[in-house]
């Protein structure tokens, strides 16, 4: 089958259609209603986002994408309580959220490890200004949980770009949050390491109870991690589609290739780039070349 006779990306088979039955069953652990997010610019209020709403149930891993400039970090910023919404409410476990709070842990694109304090002192970081008892014993789980145990003792500068991340995965878990909210986390590694830290973060969905919010650019990483897929339209960000992701589990890099995984691939990028939009214009043309010397 090639890339043109795709399946359409909605057909799903029995066992996926289950999964999603079951998925939908649970608990609703955060819900946004009509949120919506306006800035002061220059030349005005700016509008970001605009009547998003949706609800991501427990154990769910959700991924957020869409056209830089879309609100993709605001929106995650509002749900961390790092930024307040300006309308519209944000719900959860049925509660109002007001700011930041242990129920949900936030992982970041940048490196965000103290570098003064070695791979356990920093996941043992929120668990002492909980004043949570047996701290070592608990952080160490955690760090074995990313499987970074043999290097506890090691420094930030010590490690790797994918190894730091896992900390800083680790730190963020280890106060047991509701909800996991990762802003392009893996933005900055090789491809490689984004290969293998995207299989580190599906193991280590697998074996907690967590709810993931997961932010990327990337399309391929979006369906390959996601049970549901929000695609944002641009300015103002709003929810254009939910989609549900009918690649079943477990997945692998093995299924990129899949016709199921580029169908579900190739609907996302209909609705980040439609063909029917006007694109802007070319670049203005200073020639800094001599005449005749082009390249194709």
């Amino acid at each position: 089958m090639s890339v043109l006779e795709l399946p359409d990306y909605r057909q799903q088979s029995p066992e996926v259609a289950a999964r999603f039955s079951k998925l939908h069953a649970r608990p609703v652990v955060l819900e946004a209603k009509n949120l919506g997010k306006m800035f002061d610019g220059a030349a005005g209020k700016v509008e970001a986002l605009r009547d998003i709403n949706f609800t991501v149930h427990r154990r769910e891993f959700m991924t957020i994408i869409g056209q830089s400039g879309c609100g993709k970090s605001t929106l995650i910023r509002i749900l961390a309580g790092l930024e307040q919404h300006s309308s519209g409410e944000l719900l959860l476990d049925g509660n109002p959220v007001t700011g930041p709070g242990p129920d949900r842990g936030m992982v970041f694109q940048g490196y965000t490890l103290f570098p003064w304090l070695t791979v356990q002192k920093n996941v043992e970081f929120g668990l002492r200004i909980k004043g949570e008892s047996n701290v070592r014993n608990e952080a160490a789980q955690w760090v074995n949980m990313v499987g970074l145990k043999q290097f506890a003792d090691h420094f930030p500068h010590q490690l790797s770009g994918g190894m730091k991340q896992r900390v800083a995965i680790a730190r963020a878990l280890a106060n047991r949050p509701r909800v996991l909210l990762m802003d392009e986390p893996f933005g900055a590694l090789d491809a490689q390491t984004r290969c293998d830290m995207q299989t580190y973060l599906l193991e280590i969905w697998k074996n907690v109870d967590i709810t993931i919010i997961f932010i990327t650019h990337d399309l391929d990483e979006a369906v390959l991690l996601a049970d549901r897929i929000m695609v944002l339209e641009a300015r103002p960000g709003r929810v254009a589609e939910m989609i549900e992701v009918p690649v079943p589990r477990p997945r692998s890099a093995d299924q990129l290739l899949d016709p199921t995984f580029l169908a579900t691939r190739q609907r996302i990028d209909e609705l980040i780039h439609p063909k029917n939009v006007h694109k802007e214009s070319k670049l203005p043309v200073f020639r800094m070349t001599v005449v005749g010397d082009d390249v194709e």
